[in-house]
């Protein structure tokens, strides 16, 4: 669907150039073309297509899952609460964020990491949730379609064009607009006057330091007039003013001063991705720096781990992580750190141990979950790693992890039609839903299947076959 999605956008960018049309003027959400299905709908394909196809994508539950966390908490605060949202990382030094049709909101992992505080980040996620309760896309699209596919091609080929090359993308916003910038410049900063507004006071309900978002705009300003012509991207596609930063100044003065600390999953969410970077060897000698100075905290030591494990010191991450451990405050991210060194240094069963204490402790982690899961497997125990999994998708039917975890384990026991069964839903969730049907008719003839299990089969394959016809109907429209 999002092949043929591009290419529709993409012939309706080349049949109706940007210079030929009017833009659509700021306007009423309830005269959009494009409704709150629509929206998802398209937003789903994108995404579909970034977890299959973007290499920048970071498959990190736990990064994934502390986006979610905040995002939830702003959310709350929002103008709609109810907006469908999810959250995602892409691996990317650049400072940006971003919203796609439909609530999904995309942070670039040098955005986190060049936060000072979590109401920094903070801010940010809010101006994005604001974009989204607020319909901006949709009103891209307005009455006048054609103008507005053209932005949203703009916009789609933008986000999907090569991650390590900034230039394909700038280009590709460039060859989308041309002949209109300036009233397309003067419309996007309507949208982000709004979302700085809306974004602000979601911000202050959900208890975060509104300074944060006046003193995060005003940095990347100041760092913008180092990079000349290459600004940081958040303010290539965030145009940022002198007169929206005095504008949220203003409105920051007139509300109560609140001192927020930051959360303990803030600090290990940047620590992570901070010994993730640069080589094993020179991550380590930095890491190696900073947990040697004597204010260093206890995401210090966590970063040191996690150096040591990519650089194959598995013997001092191990005896790093146990006095972590023993010593740090309970976190799942200590906890999973811990069973990945024990993991690393081929001990399954003290893995499998710390993540069961870890569960009891922090029932609500999926990361945790997802652990569990693994360490069960490494440890034989798989009859319990296919009860953890499945009790995990009758909670969540749209986890493509839990889905995945179904199928390793069954196919560990030996189990082929839930097997197959498991990975139809995989691959269903991609948007692969010609393989998701060979994969039931897999499981429909593998043979250890009972009458209940194959008549589930059945009933998902009849699911499957009709929404696959429905496809094949609309590419024919």
């Amino acid at each position: 669907m999002m092949r043929r999605l591009l290419a529709l956008l993409l012939s309706l960018a080349l049949a109706f150039p940007a210079a030929a049309v009017d833009l659509p003027d700021l306007g009423d959400v309830a005269s959009s073309d494009l409704s709150p299905l629509a929206e998802r709908r398209i937003g789903k394909s994108i995404m579909q297509e970034i977890r299959a196809r973007d290499p920048a994508w970071l498959d990190d539950p736990e990064v994934e899952e502390y986006l979610e966390r905040l995002g939830r908490k702003l959310a709350a605060a929002s103008p709609n609460p109810q907006q469908e949202l999810e959250f995602f990382a892409v691996r990317d030094n650049t400072l940006n964020a971003f919203a796609l049709p439909g609530g999904y909101i995309g942070v670039h992992t040098g955005l986190i990491l060049a936060a000072e505080s979590e109401s920094e980040l903070a801010s940010v996620l809010g101006h994005e949730i604001a974009h989204v309760t607020q319909r901006h896309i949709a009103q891209l699209v307005g009455k006048q379609s054609q103008a507005g596919m053209v932005m949203l091609a703009s916009i789609l080929v933008a986000i999907l064009a090569a991650r390590s090359n900034s230039e394909v993308s700038e280009a590709a916003l460039a060859a989308g607009q041309a002949g209109a910038i300036q009233s397309q410049l003067a419309y996007t900063r309507d949208f982000e006057r709004e979302a700085d507004r809306v974004g602000l006071q979601t911000l202050e309900g959900a208890g975060f330091d509104v300074r944060g978002m006046p003193s995060f705009f005003e940095r990347l300003q100041r760092g913008s007039r180092l990079y000349e012509n290459n600004a940081p991207a958040y303010l290539r596609t965030h145009p940022l003013t002198t007169a929206r930063i005095a504008d949220m100044e203003n409105r920051v003065g007139q509300l109560r001063y609140r001192q927020v600390l930051d959360s303990a999953d803030f600090r290990y969410v940047r620590a992570k991705l901070r010994a993730a970077g640069g080589s094993p060897v020179d991550t380590l000698k930095d890491m190696e720096a900073r947990a040697a100075d004597p204010a260093a905290d206890e995401t210090a030591r966590y970063s040191l781990v996690r150096a040591q494990l990519r650089a194959g010191k598995v013997d001092e991450a191990v005896r790093g992580a146990q006095a972590l451990l023993a010593e740090a405050a309970p976190s799942p991210f200590v906890a999973t750190l811990a069973a990945e060194a024990e993991l690393a240094a081929r001990r399954p069963a003290a893995a499998v141990d710390i993540l069961q204490d870890a569960r009891d402790r922090f029932h609500a982690s999926r990361s945790v979950r997802y652990a569990l899961g693994d360490a069960l497997l490494a440890a034989g125990r798989a009859e319990q790693a296919v009860a953890l999994a499945r009790e995990g998708v009758q909670q969540r039917g749209e986890d493509i992890r839990l889905w995945t975890a179904l199928a390793r384990a069954n196919a560990a026991l030996g189990k082929q039609t839930a097997q197959h069964r498991a990975q139809a839903e995989v691959y269903a969730l991609q948007g692969a839903l010609r393989a998701a049907i060979e994969q039931l008719e897999i499981a429909r003839r593998a043979g250890d299947g009972d009458f209940f299990e194959l008549s589930a089969v059945d009933v998902r394959m009849r699911e499957l076959k009709a929404e696959f016809d429905q496809e094949r109907r609309e590419r024919r429209q």
